[in-house]
């Protein structure tokens, strides 16, 4: 986080109507925090947060002194019902570490509970790591998938890449530093040399957007991982040329052959960019094809 004073005038607290408020707190620089935010934060009667220590620094950033309890993927379950029991009587204020909750985080749980059991949920929106790399990629906007983080074994990487190679929209992904070589090496291999982005740093004093070819930057980052957290832009697929229906039958027996009916269809559909459903409905045709010359030679 940037380093700015601690010791501006405490934030006004306000009074608040029960109900869970899902809060969007800076992804680095404490500038960022929306005085709407430092009011509500201000003036819960329980923040659920990732991290007490950072929540902490949060607080004492904006003057404030409130009860906190951690809320994050090994203690979510346990603590779901306390929080829902707090905000059908007071405000409940729910935070991530940094950026927006409910983005690559467990909360979403939290709010579908907190909906059933007739709680009132405000958000209080902000910064966002995948919409800020967006915004300095360079690439389409109008639309785009966020996708989280790949898997670090390869196999299901790779299975996961390949389930997103015909996507018509710009890909975002959240990566670590000492994984970054290896995920872009995985998504040059799956996608094609398409144009992307690095986003690291964001907000913060050494923020820093390296745009290139999926296979530049994954050259680029092969040896030398960056510190930081990392987004990852890539842009959509070209537009698909004509595929002739010789050209997809082909494919098709050759990878059924070897695959199973859905992986076939799968590998298929991303290495020609055709839609899934069309690619399937050929794939069991084809098969039903061969199943019923097998059989009329049979009764010959």
């Amino acid at each position: 986080m940037s380093n700015l004073h601690t010791d501006d005038k405490p934030t006004d607290t306000v009074t608040l109507p029960s109900g869970l408020y899902i809060v969007a707190t800076p992804i680095g620089n404490l500038g960022d925090l929306s005085p709407r935010a430092a009011a509500v934060l201000a003036g819960a009667a329980l923040i659920a947060c990732e991290d007490t220590r950072v929540t902490a620094k949060l607080l004492a950033h904006i003057g404030a002194k409130v009860p906190m309890l951690p809320y994050h993927d090994h203690s979510a379950q346990s603590v779901r019902p306390r929080i829902i029991e707090k905000a059908l009587v007071a405000p409940v204020a729910l935070v991530s570490d940094a950026g927006t909750p409910l983005i690559s985080d467990p909360g979403y749980k939290l709010v579908q509970a907190a909906r059933e059991a007739g709680v009132n949920i405000v958000t209080v929106p902000g910064p966002c790591a995948a919409i800020a790399a967006l915004t300095l990629a360079g690439l389409p906007t109008d639309r785009f998938l966020f996708a989280g983080f790949l898997p670090p074994k390869g196999g299901p990487r790779a299975a996961v890449i390949a389930e997103l190679a015909s996507v018509p929209a710009t890909l975002v992904f959240y990566e670590s530093g000492p994984r970054l070589g290896a995920a872009l090496a995985a998504l040059h291999q799956g996608l094609g040399d398409r144009p992307a982005a690095v986003g690291r740093e964001l907000t913060k004093r050494f923020e820093e957007c390296v745009a290139g070819s999926l296979s530049e930057l994954a050259a680029r980052y092969a040896d030398a991982p960056p510190r930081g957290e990392i987004v990852i832009t890539i842009g959509p697929p070209a537009p698909a040329e004509a595929v002739s229906a010789e050209t997809l039958d082909a494919a098709l027996v050759q990878a059924m052959g070897s695959a199973s009916l859905k992986s076939a269809v799968a590998l298929v559909a991303a290495r020609l960019g055709l839609p899934r459903g069309d690619v399937y409905a050929r794939a069991l045709a084809l098969r039903e094809g061969a199943a019923e010359s097998l059989g009329g030679g049979a009764g010959d």
